[in-house]
């Protein structure tokens, strides 16, 4: 059954992986596109005296239609493979344990809340930035942070399912209420005890920031929402159609059982 799960979650890893790409392509590139040039004008060099020899600086390692192209391709399917990956597991371990629902509708919630928690709650602490946003000189120090608030996000959402839990089967109605309500407290005091980051330049355009974000946003959604109907599917047929239920009469009819 696990390896079941498994092959469904690499292959509705994959296949978001291929919807996100497009999208990020057809919404999100404009809007890299306008703060590669802002960062170009930025730093043109100043005009030299004539007759002064100097060598022109090299180009980048790997041209921007690469970038936009197969490399946006390649780690959108990596991304997905690793995604796809880890939430079959995660669906393995939270099926029957929260609440009794059906194979569908548990990946549909694991996916709509994993959203909130691997992407939304960090992505409000440290939005994402477009390339020309960012000091090099600090990038380890924003990597880590961002890590740091993805590990709050996800034990505050580990700690919200067991108090849930605990007070669902002491038979109090406000459970779910209690769990959110952990969740939200344990991130706002995380939020608002690690420090902030403000690397934006005074003078890039509000517009193309904005369309960055909302660009960021989208494709994160469509990736999980993808990857959330897909498992879906393949879930249900793994856990409750014709394969299921043939492995189970086999088990059923195995001598000295």
């Amino acid at each position: 059954m696990m390896r079941n799960l498994l092959v469904c979650g690499l292959a509705a890893g994959v296949c978001a992986g291929l919807l996100a790409t497009g999208f990020a392509r057809v919404v999100g590139e404009p809007a890299v596109d306008a703060a590669i040039a802002f960062e170009e004008s930025d730093t043109e060099p100043a005009a030299e005296p004539v007759g002064t020899t100097h060598q022109h600086a090299a180009g980048p390692l790997v041209s921007r239609k690469i970038q936009s192209g197969a490399g946006l391709l390649t780690a959108s399917l990596v991304y997905g493979l690793a995604v796809g990956g880890l939430f079959a597991l995660a669906f393995a371990f939270v099926y029957g344990r929260i609440a009794q629902l059906s194979p569908a509708t548990t990946a549909l919630c694991l996916a709509a809340a994993s959203f909130v928690v691997v992407f939304l709650v960090p992505f409000l602490k440290y939005p994402a930035n477009p390339p020309a946003v960012g000091n090099p000189d600090t990038i380890t120090r924003r990597t880590l942070l961002y890590f740091a608030i993805v590990g709050v996000s996800v034990a505050a959402a580990v700690l919200a399912v067991r108090l849930r839990r605990l007070f669902a089967e002491r038979g109090a109605r406000g459970a779910t209420v209690v769990g959110v309500a952990a969740f939200v407290g344990v991130v706002l005091v995380a939020g608002l005890a690690l420090p902030g980051i403000q690397e934006v330049p005074a003078d890039f355009p509000a517009v193309t920031l904005w369309e960055f974000r909302q660009a960021t946003v989208a494709t994160q959604l469509v990736l999980w929402t993808a990857l959330g109907a897909i498992f879906a599917l393949g879930a249900r047929r793994a856990m409750t159609g014709r394969g299921a239920a043939k492995r189970s009469v086999a088990l059923a009819a195995r001598p000295g059982d």
